[in-house]
């Protein structure tokens, strides 16, 4: 080998030293950014957990896993874990047993106040298109039978009309033995052919089902996907045949009917 050669081979060998080492010290720099954001994250989260619910908790347990240098699948196994075992402490606690909860939804419905809040009165129609109503019989103007699928089991009860006005409001009030829900509904006139319904109900959930459930607030998931199929119900049936929608137009006070018509 000449000296050039040499010189060149030593050059290359060096640049290529030079070069493993800047590698090394950037991927040291950006380990030490990562390990510091997910400190940061961690933090962050213990300070929510101390204050949230099972997912709080479980997102805490997975982050903790991963900057201890576990693997993805360990930190998910964690956070599992952890959700399953802080659900069933307050289930089995008395954590769910707090009082109610308030559910709020609402919904924009392309159609005339009048015609959204007649599909509305036909309690006995909400099977035909609202996926966990199993049944709903209306005994008088005031009184109804209703039937529902709640996770694999079936629920019954009873609700009291206390106040209904035409194109307004209709108040009500429930009695049952597993859970129940009190509640409003208003219909609000935006345009001509645009009504916002507005939902508001206060649950009781009672039973292990229903307590479980309610720790995720699936309930609230469900009453805004049935606001949805009522929506479509309309859309697509009363709006395309609305002299077919006969809506109850009487008036309810106190319990007592005012006006049948």
């Amino acid at each position: 080998m000449n000296f050039r050669t040499g010189l060149a081979a030593g050059v290359a060998t060096a640049g290529g030293v030079l070069a493993a080492v800047a590698a090394r010290r950037a991927g040291r720099r950006l380990a030490a950014r990562y390990e510091a954001r997910l400190g940061r994250a961690v933090r962050r989260l213990a300070v929510r957990a101390g204050h949230g619910g099972p997912l709080a908790k479980a997102a805490l347990a997975g982050a903790r896993a991963l900057a201890a240098g576990r693997s993805p699948g360990r930190a998910l196994l964690s956070f599992g874990w952890t959700a399953l075992k802080e659900t069933l402490k307050r289930i089995f606690s008395g954590g769910g047993r707090g009082g109610p909860v308030d559910i709020v939804e609402q919904i924009d419905v392309g159609a005339p106040c009048r015609l959204v809040y007649d599909q509305w009165t036909r309690f006995e129609d909400f099977p035909s298109f609202m996926k966990k109503v199993v049944s709903v019989a209306q005994t008088s103007e005031e009184k109804l039978s209703w039937k529902a699928r709640i996770f694999w089991s079936n629920r019954t009860w009873q609700s009291t009309i206390v106040e209904q006005v035409p194109d307004r409001h209709i108040v009500w009030r429930s009695a049952a033995p597993k859970g129940r829900v009190d509640g409003t509904v208003s219909f609000h006139e935006l345009a001509p052919d645009l009504t916002r319904v507005l939902l508001v109900l206060e649950y009781h959930p009672r039973g292990v089902f229903e307590r479980t459930g309610n720790l995720w607030r699936a309930q609230g998931r469900r009453v805004r996907l049935e606001l949805k199929h009522f929506r479509r119900h309309v859309m697509v049936r009363a709006l395309t045949a609305p002299g077919e929608v006969e809506g109850w137009r009487g008036e309810i006070r106190d319990g007592e009917v005012v006006r049948t018509t």
